[in-house]
């Protein structure tokens, strides 16, 4: 399969999206730490994870997309 710039597009907008959903969930559950809300430690050791796996997956999207985006400008 062939990318064109829309799917460049595509893939940095999920990019995009993923960091500033995320980015606003660590905001929330920073929040939630400093106001002193009581969880197990496994709520905060999950919720750590899950975030920087889909900061990871947010890298991968963007890296991919970037790539496609100057590869179609070079087919241009």
């Amino acid at each position: 399969m062939k990318f064109e710039k829309k799917h460049a597009a595509l893939l940095m907008g999920v990019a995009l999206w993923n960091v500033w959903t995320w980015g606003t969930f660590i905001k929330n559950l920073s929040a939630a730490y400093e106001r002193g809300e009581q969880h197990p430690t496994g709520y905060w050791v999950a919720h750590t994870i899950l975030i920087i796996v889909n900061f990871i997956i947010a890298g991968v999207l963007g890296a991919l997309g970037w790539k496609a985006w100057r590869s179609a400008d070079r087919d241009a």
